[in-house]
Parts: C-alpha cells; structure tokens; sequence
C-alpha cells in the first residue's frame, strides 16, 4: 500500500477536519430533471441526468463525489438557456465501477459513451478538479466535441498536485461529504472505502501528460480556472496549464480555494457564465 493510499485509509477512519479549516456547505439539491438513465459502457452503468434547453453544458464533478454537488451551477445553466447534462464518474455517485482499474483516459471516454447516447455532437465542458482533468482530456482525445472548456482545478501531471493534498482540512470535510453520498447514491453502497482507494492510488499515478501533449491542444476554447488560494493544486502548475495550452486563459478566482463551486459558487458561478457566453 502506498503512503498516499494509506494516508487516505486514516482519513476514512475519521481524522476530524481543523477547526479554523472554511466551511463546506452541501449544495442545495438538484432540480428535477428532464431525462435520467444509465449508459452501458465498458462493463460499467454510467448515470447521467439532464436540465434545461439550449446550448449543451456537461458538468463533471471531483473526486469521489457526484452530481449533486453541482446543486448551485445547475439551475444557474439552466437559467441562462443551457440545456445540462450532469455525469456521474466510473465508480462513483450512482455509476457502476466495472471490471479493471479506474484511470481519467478510461473515464473520458464514458463521457464521449453518453454523449452519443444523447446524440450531442458537441458540448460545452465545466470540470471540477477530477472532472477539470476529463475535460481537458476531451479536449486533447476528441476535440471536435468540445465547445468551451472551464476547467477548476485540475491538475495534468502528477507533480502538480500538492503532495500533502490528503491532509488538507478540506478533503477531511469532502471526505465526510462523499461518504455519506455514497451510501445514499450508489448501487453498492458499501464499497466506500474500496472505491475511495482506487481513487487515491489514481489520482497518486495520474495524469501524466508532458508539455508537449499539452501545446497539441486545439480546437475548444479554453479557461484554466482556479481559487487563489487553492490547497491542492500547487498554484505554479496551474500558470502552467495556461501558460502551455495554446490560447488559455487564466482566471484565478479572489479569497477562495478549491472549494469554489460551493463555498463562493455567486462568484464561480459568474466566471463560468462569462466564460461560456462569450462569443
């Protein structure tokens, strides 16, 4: 068992997050959507869910989270004319693990899988953390689907996650979060722990895409976005996305960290709609 892995065993177990650490408030719930269902897919059960009408916006949440913690984004998409597709990750939410191990390449293309379900060609991206490195990947796998990509928080090489990313208070409260959702959401609702592992030994080996992969990008435009004062990706990597992917911009939202979608989601919110209604 590696040292991330373990350290992700001990905060299961119950580290308690610090007292001075912000608050994670739970999002409200989601509103009733149009469609939902599940897409057979390689050996898994991926959930997705819709809202609205107009252009295609697909929300990807973080790591052992789920759809629900969009419950501040989704009605203001909806109220701007997107139609939202929400999308709950391989293994977590209500989606199915399969056979095999998780990996973002392996993920990605569970999100190409519901997108011909759906018969949307092309679509607008809003990626949280792990769901910022889906959409980047659909930007360097499949840019022909892509739109617009506001990627939070992702990391794309491995070096760029803060090693003690485990430790940070935040992840003790999203942990509390996502083990409760969990046992709330899934289809084996007893399996946190293992599922959490999986994630953990990922997110330890992955991604590890070179500079290089990253100046090939073309096609969708492209915000690198994240809180100034982010606790799990190290703030150089993320002037480092902007600055190797061609045309990205960089927007580094004041007084918040990774926890933006809910903790300052007036001011995540109001980025993200910027940025996707620009023309």
């Amino acid at each position: 068992m590696s040292a991330l892995v373990a350290l992700a065993m001990t905060a299961l177990a119950g580290a308690a997050p610090a007292a001075d650490a912000p608050p994670l408030p739970r999002p409200p719930a989601l509103p009733a959507p149009l469609l939902e269902g599940h897409v057979a897919y390689d050996g898994a059960l991926i959930w997705f869910a819709t809202f609205g009408d107009g252009p295609p916006v697909i929300l990807l949440h973080g790591a052992g989270g789920d759809s629900d913690n969009f419950g501040f984004q989704v009605p203001a998409l909806v109220a701007d004319h997107h139609r939202v597709i929400v999308i709950d990750s391989r293994g977590q939410g209500r989606s199915t693990m399969g056979p095999g191990p998780l990996g973002y390449e392996r993920m990605e293309s569970d999100v190409i899988a519901v997108m011909d379900q759906l018969q949307v060609r092309k679509a607008s991206f809003v990626g949280w953390s792990d769901g910022g490195i889906l959409s980047l990947i659909v930007a360097m796998k499949h840019p022909d689907r892509a739109d617009r990509i506001f990627a939070f928080g992702a990391d794309m090489d491995v070096k760029g996650l803060n090693p003690n990313w485990m430790a940070t208070p935040l992840v003790a409260q999203a942990l509390a979060w996502a083990k409760e959702d969990y046992a709330r959401l899934s289809p084996t609702p007893n399996d946190f722990d293992k599922t959490f592992a999986a994630i953990a030994t990922m997110a330890e080996t992955q991604p590890n895409y070179a500079a290089a992969d990253l100046a090939r990008i073309h096609g969708p435009a492209i915000a690198i976005v994240d809180g100034a004062t982010e606790e799990l990706i190290l703030p150089e990597h993320t002037r480092y996305l902007a600055r190797t992917i061609p045309h990205a911009q960089l927007v580094l939202l004041p007084g918040v960290g990774h926890g933006a979608p809910v903790q300052a989601p007036d001011a995540f919110n109001k980025a993200m709609l910027a940025f996707l209604d620009r023309r």
